[in-house]
């Protein structure tokens, strides 16, 4: 794998996979194992920095797997960057308490704006991309939605995109 320092996660919400919010079905579990062995293989190539959107679902899991590795490998980085302060407000009581796990111990946390406004989620995957060398990508193939746009933006930027598709776990190097 060519040497990246930094690397930004994007994915799908929750509702976007075939189980939904049922973490405990066996696809789901599958996934999060898969994104775990890209992120470590992604450390063990170099990368120090991670940035997560804090988004629900790959957001949050892949932040948690960065931050389970930085007790090992102390030296990581887990940066936010966040659309707005209340992101998680509509969230179930145990998304939200993941969330502020997260927030509690990144080692920074920065956001677009103090309140939502229309366009945040957008302006925020942008500044991820724009912090990275690197995306990592949970996502299905989908032309529409914010993981696709994202995917996108950093291929207009030709940054080094790493697909993770969510249902066959194939990994796809752009």
């Amino acid at each position: 794998m060519d040497k990246y320092q930094s690397c930004a996660f994007t994915g799908h919400r929750p509702h976007k996979f075939p189980w939904r919010y049922n973490e405990a079905d066996e696809r789901c579990m599958a996934l999060k194992a898969a994104l775990k062995k890209q992120i470590t293989a992604l450390a063990e190539a170099g990368v120090t920095d991670f940035y997560s959107g804090g988004a629900d679902g790959v957001d949050c899991w892949a932040a948690l797997i960065a931050l389970e590795l930085r007790k090992e490998v102390p030296t990581l980085k887990l940066n936010l960057i966040l659309p707005h302060v209340g992101q998680s407000n509509k969230w179930s009581d145990a998304a939200q308490e993941r969330y502020r796990t997260i927030l509690e111990q990144a080692d920074s946390v920065e956001y677009v704006s103090r309140e939502y406004y229309d366009g945040c989620m957008l302006d925020r995957n942008h500044r991820l991309v724009e912090a990275s060398s690197v995306l990592l990508a949970v996502y299905n193939g989908e032309w529409r939605g914010g993981t696709a746009a994202t995917v996108r933006y950093a291929r207009k930027l030709q940054k080094k995109v790493l697909i993770l598709h969510p249902v066959s776990l194939q990994m796809t190097k752009v």
